[in-house]
């Protein structure tokens, strides 16, 4: 009895220490995404001179980067709409390797690269690399994680691609040359080496195979209503975030004074949305715990909806005020991230649950994309980006009256 008791101990330990083990790669995954997301944004104004051959305009610049940037979201929504099917049919390991490495590999590949169209092309497949990370390690993680810590360990897990983000910025400061600013890719290469050989495979999927003769469909009668307000619900949420983030420094720059360049004022509102949403992500779990899901998420849109409204309709002219309404909104939006990222998942069974997720985190950029390119219209019959904003505000209140209608 004793031996049988401490093999079971032993069993225990090992499960524990692998669980750890796969929450640091996927972590290192996760940052590693937001870093070579905005990597090329970064080095973009030195990389298209020389890829062209030749000193370009700014608006020649302007339309190369606009391809860049767009075929690498294009890549991102690919990547997470197919490797969350693909997941669910050869298991989580194995597709987390594969995505890692792709963007991996797709990066490194950046460094030889003698064109921008060899350029967009990598690019395309990194952002393929990336939606399937951001999905798979989401998915996986909730799969292995014990119910009680869960959405703790999903809110720390999200607020590593900001971090990533910030990770740019250092890498450069250490290289001027930007090729060299690529090799950054050889690390996620060896980390799906890691996973590979390393990780364990999610009993909750293992299980499914073994037992589910034929998993039944993404559209099957008893996942459509999950279907349509997962989707909803992630796709507002990222039009209201991106369409706001994408502008507000804009915005800020309207309140100035004429002949202020706002540099100041632009930066510390772009490093509080930056601190805010980290924050928000790691309190997130601890709120999804202590109210669940659904009230966590009421509240934090309506909070958004409240503090957007607050911001927008009440500043014509620049004061401190601004910083304290911009770091609050943030703060939400890292909970509405740390919170559907472990509501999403568990809104479907396992054997269609990483091509569920991955349908409801993707299908909504291309609207997202959209949205936000119509914000120079709204501008000008609004009469200023505040009004525009505020429109943006919308969203969250679709959000919110879909999740109060949700099981």
């Amino acid at each position: 009895m004793n031996m049988e008791i401490l093999e079971l101990t032993n069993l225990e330990e090992k499960r524990t220490d692998s669980k750890w083990l796969a929450f640091g790669l996927c972590v290192v995954s996760y940052m590693l995404s937001g870093t070579v997301s905005t990597l090329m944004s970064v080095y973009l104004p030195v990389a298209i001179p020389e890829l062209t051959g030749k000193a370009v305009s700014q608006a020649e610049l302007g339309e190369i980067g606009a391809y860049v940037n767009a075929i690498f979201l294009y890549g991102w929504m690919v990547g997470g709409l197919l490797f969350g099917f693909v997941s669910d049919r050869i298991g989580r390991v194995k597709s987390l390797t594969l995505v890692i490495g792709l963007y991996g590999i797709s990066t490194c590949l950046v460094t030889i690269v003698t064109d921008w169209y060899s350029l967009v092309a990598l690019r395309f497949f990194a952002g393929m690399g990336i939606g399937g990370v951001l999905l798979i390690t989401t998915v996986y993680i909730s799969e292995i994680w014990q119910d009680k810590n869960k959405a703790v360990m999903l809110g720390i897990l999200a607020v590593f691609f900001p971090v990533g983000i910030v990770t740019t910025g250092s890498l450069n400061l250490i290289f001027s040359d930007w090729r060299s600013a690529f090799t950054v890719g050889v690390i996620p290469v060896i980390i799906a080496v890691l996973v590979f050989f390393l990780l364990p495979e999610s009993d909750k999927w293992r299980l499914t195979k073994t037992y589910t003769k034929k998993p039944e469909g993404l559209f099957f009668e008893s996942n459509r209503a999950n279907l349509l307000s997962g989707s909803l619900i992630f796709g507002s949420v990222l039009i209201g975030l991106w369409g706001i983030f994408s502008w507000l420094p804009t915005w800020v720059q309207t309140l100035l004074a004429t002949g202020q360049d706002g540099q100041k004022e632009r930066g510390l509102v772009m490093i509080l949305l930056g601190i805010g949403g980290i924050t928000g992500g790691i309190f997130s779990g601890m709120l999804v715990n202590k109210f669940g899901k659904k009230t966590t998420l009421m509240v934090t849109f309506g909070t958004c909806l409240v503090m957007c409204c607050i911001l927008f309709l009440t500043n014509s002219t620049f004061s401190n005020i601004i910083y304290i309404e911009t770091a609050v909104l943030a703060f939400c939006f890292g909970i509405s991230q740390g919170a559907l990222s472990s509501y999403i998942p568990e809104l479907f069974p396992v054997s269609i649950r990483g091509t569920a997720t991955g349908f409801c985190f993707n299908v909504g950029r291309f609207f997202t994309a959209t949205a936000v390119f119509f914000i120079g219209s709204l501008v000008a019959v609004l009469g200023g980006f505040g009004n525009a904003l505020l429109v943006f505000t919308i969203p969250f209140l679709v959000a919110l009256i879909v999740t109060a209608r949700s099981k």
